[in-house]
């Protein structure tokens, strides 16, 4: 080989051994910043500020208060496919411990947790739904918040759900429609 290819060669493998894109003056997460007063290379957030989608204005929705009350009402109409996605939600987050028709006798009450109060109590009959909805998303008493698990979507058709159960543990002959009442009494 000629001494000036070697020279080519050489001078190209000087220039592959830098080390400029993998060396990069940057601080990684938690590192340590002598940059910075705090000392820590980590930004905190700044105050007010909101991750892009995540902005939640709507108190009804997002939280269930109307006026800074318990709301009274539904965020959207209820339809028999909200119902049974919150029959759904129900059964893998709540029944476990408020039992299917939620009487409070859940699987877990049975082995040993304290027993949560039945649905069918007039306190909780009375109850808006709004009520319910802030009890799934910030938790109370025994119950641990879902607010991480459960979409504010999904936690009102729980709620929705929870309203039909109430209702089929307490509803009388006059609750039902009267071209369904024959058909319960015998007649047809």
């Amino acid at each position: 080989m000629s001494s000036r290819a070697s020279i080519l060669v050489l001078a190209f493998l000087a220039g592959a051994c830098r080390q400029d894109m993998h060396d990069q003056p940057k601080l990684e997460p938690l590192e340590a910043s002598v940059f910075f007063a705090d000392g820590r290379a980590s930004r905190p957030q700044v105050a007010g500020t909101v991750a892009r989608g995540e902005l939640r204005l709507d108190d009804h929705l997002y939280r269930g208060l109307v006026d800074g009350e318990p709301a009274e009402t539904f965020p959207f109409a209820i339809d028999e496919s909200r119902l049974l996605r919150g029959r759904e939600r129900f059964d893998v987050f709540c029944s476990s411990c408020h039992g299917k028709i939620g009487n409070g006798e859940g699987i877990v009450v049975k082995r040993g947790l304290k027993q949560p109060p039945s649905y069918h109590i007039d306190r909780l009959r009375d109850a808006p739904p709004g009520y319910f909805f802030d009890v799934i998303t910030n938790g109370f008493g025994a119950m641990y918040d879902l607010a991480d698990r459960i979409t504010p979507e999904d936690r009102w058709a729980i709620v929705a759900y929870v309203r039909a159960l109430q209702l089929s543990q307490n509803a009388t002959i006059l609750d039902v429609p009267l071209e369904k009442r024959a058909i319960l009494e015998g007649r047809r």
